[in-house]
């Protein structure tokens, strides 16, 4: 039986599909909701989002840090307790095939998940168990997670995850094509707070609510991207600039190390994230799975699009690594066009480290 969330109930509340299933994608005023998710009403930010139906994984013993430190994309064996990180399980190939967000509260690893991964996760991980002190368990049915922009100063006692994005890890290379402090993702802080099911209903109270529109334009405009929307079966985590957050240079040994360092020290990813700013002129915004084309030639596809409440329709699209970066793209969406400018979020030489004596590329100060 598919999930569906108590907080469903509220008045107004329009289930979302896709990845948000189970969840609101608004309560009746979308563009109120994300002014108070993000604090554009010239008050703090006040409302929180029902990301109840996020998978949530955890993994506890004395053994934990250390053995997930050995499988992932990030350095992980001397984490601090409620200090939030993410890591990425890759292919031999070096292809995403998980994206957690990550954070242990002293006894047990919390990992927050999509929805489709809570339980595949839980399996490879006690599969790759073998005689260390470590246990696994896929605890979705037991947990939920509520996200907002601001700190719930009443929610203290509660264990949460906060994003590092867009700041550069220990560890970390930024390829994006502009400085770290002038990243669109400073905008949005964010934060996941881990709540019993139970308690969830409770745990709302009378605090307004953002659907999972509001959530995902906010994330669109961070440049954030997302398991499932900005991935496909090809990805690795050049292409979406998730060296920055999900990848330690400097660690150890993991699958898919090996083509993670290739990229980056002798190639190039063959594809890169783009910001897009769509044409707000007309009535409707393209399907994510849309075709992005330059001229006449088809060079990407539309993975996340959303219509902010002050920049309009945005969307977020992966292309091939050589289109121009000044071209004007049109999105087609089964034959209804879009113009689209561009803006980078990974630059066009991104990788090749090596040999190089300058570069847009930069570690952590």
């Amino acid at each position: 039986m598919s999930y569906l969330s108590p907080l469903l109930n509220r008045h107004g509340a329009v289930q979302a599909g896709g990845l948000d299933a189970g969840v609101a994608a608004h309560y009746g005023d979308p563009n109120r909701e994300q002014r108070l998710l993000a604090g554009y009403l010239g008050k703090p930010a006040t409302a929180v989002v029902d990301l109840s139906h996020r998978g949530v994984v955890t993994v506890t013993g004395p053994d934990r840090l250390s053995w997930l430190n050995t499988l992932s994309s990030q350095s992980l064996t001397n984490l601090a307790p409620n200090v939030g990180t993410e890591l990425l399980l890759l292919s031999v190939q070096g292809r995403i095939e998980f994206d957690a967000r990550v954070v242990d509260d002293g006894t047990s690893t919390w990992l927050i998940v999509e929805t489709d991964e809570a339980e595949p996760l839980a399996a490879w991980l006690n599969s790759m168990k073998f005689m260390l002190r470590v246990e696994i368990a896929d605890v979705s049915a037991d947990w939920a997670v509520l996200g907002s922009v601001a700190e719930v100063p009443e929610w203290d006692s509660l264990l949460v995850w906060t994003d590092p994005w867009p700041h550069i890890g220990a560890g970390g290379w930024s390829y994006a094509a502009v400085e770290e402090d002038r990243h669109p993702g400073l905008e949005r802080p964010w934060h996941e707070y881990l709540v019993p099911s139970a308690e969830l209903t409770a745990t709302v109270g009378d605090r307004p609510l953002a659907g999972a529109w509001a959530a995902e334009a906010l994330r669109i405009a961070a440049w954030r991207p997302r398991r499932g929307a900005e991935t496909d079966d090809k990805t690795i985590p050049h292409e979406l600039d998730l060296l920055r957050t999900a990848v330690h240079m400097a660690k150890g040994c993991y699958k898919g190390q090996e083509t993670v360092a290739r990229v980056h020290n002798l190639g190039h990813p063959p594809r890169r994230l783009v910001f897009l700013q769509l044409d707000g002129s007309q009535h409707t915004i393209p399907a994510p799975g849309s075709d992005v084309f330059a001229g006449d030639r088809k060079v990407g596809v539309v993975t996340s699009v959303a219509q902010h409440c002050e920049m309009g329709p945005i969307a977020l699209a992966l292309v091939k690594r050589t289109v121009d970066p000044d071209a004007e793209l049109t999105v087609d969406d089964a034959g209804e066009s879009y113009v689209a400018a561009q803006e980078l979020i990974v630059a066009t030489d991104a990788g090749q480290v090596v040999g190089r004596a300058t570069g847009f590329l930069r570690t952590p100060r």
